[in-house]
């Protein structure tokens, strides 16, 4: 009997698992059929029978279970109050941005850094200048700030174009800081991140600038002082 038992329950979770890689094939073919350029990273069950969730990059969405119907925004469990996607969002977030590395970002380090942060700019964005006009407080506070550029006018647009000047410049930390006090940056292009910077932006749904991103994947849009925003970086990490 012991063994009838064990053979029904391992024969019930092959099929399990077959029935769902039958499930997220079908969902690809689905979105491929309406979406053809679409490469899904990973599609899997959500939370809520009947739905699966699909990561593509930085995004996640989800799917009926026949392919019929795509759901965009966020998945709430109203009984623990807890937001499912966001916590699933900041993973991304954080993978995607370690993956990017810092060789694609511009880097203000201080000698005994405790914590980084990720810190989507915009050239003139009037509170990304004042940020950064606090640099040292930052620095003090033993935060690593990495920049990403996220001119809001978009491609093209003046603040793109210093952008790329900035990154091309032989020193990008020091021309960074004189295009935050309104000197222009030489006219400068080069093979650059400005593009894929704000490809991420857009996926992470920046709304405005500044754009805080945590280690751990969190946001937090708009100014935050070095003294605020290094209190939220020890409570997340349980300091």
């Amino acid at each position: 009997m012991k063994q009838i038992l064990k053979t029904a329950i391992l024969l019930g979770s092959v099929l399990g698992v077959s029935v769902v890689q039958a499930d997220e094939a079908a969902i690809k073919a689905a979105l491929k059929k309406s979406m053809p350029n679409f490469n899904p990273d990973l599609i899997k069950p959500s939370e809520v029978k009947g739905v699966y969730e699909v990561t593509a990059g930085a995004t996640i969405f989800y799917v009926s279970d026949d392919g019929k119907y795509l759901l965009q925004g966020r998945l709430i469990d109203l009984e623990a109050r807890t937001d499912l996607t966001e916590a699933k969002m900041a993973n991304t977030r954080k993978n995607t941005l370690e993956k990017l590395g810092q060789d694609q970002m511009i880097v203000f380090k201080p000698k005994l850094s405790q914590h980084k942060v990720f810190i989507f700019t915009d050239i003139d964005c009037g509170y990304c200048r004042k940020l950064h006009s606090e640099i040292d407080q930052y620095m003090a506070e033993g935060i690593t700030v990495q920049y990403l550029f996220y001119p809001r006018a978009g491609k093209g647009s003046e603040s793109y174009t210093k952008a790329v000047s900035v990154w091309c410049a032989e020193d990008r930390n020091d021309a960074l800081t004189k295009a935050k006090q309104g000197k222009n940056p030489e006219a400068k292009t080069c093979t650059n991140p400005v593009d894929a910077h704000m490809k991420l932006g857009n996926d992470f749904e920046a709304r405005g600038t500044p754009m805080i991103v945590t280690e751990q994947g969190s946001v937090y849009p708009g100014y935050l002082p070095a003294k605020q925003l290094v209190e939220v970086l020890r409570e997340e990490k349980g300091l």
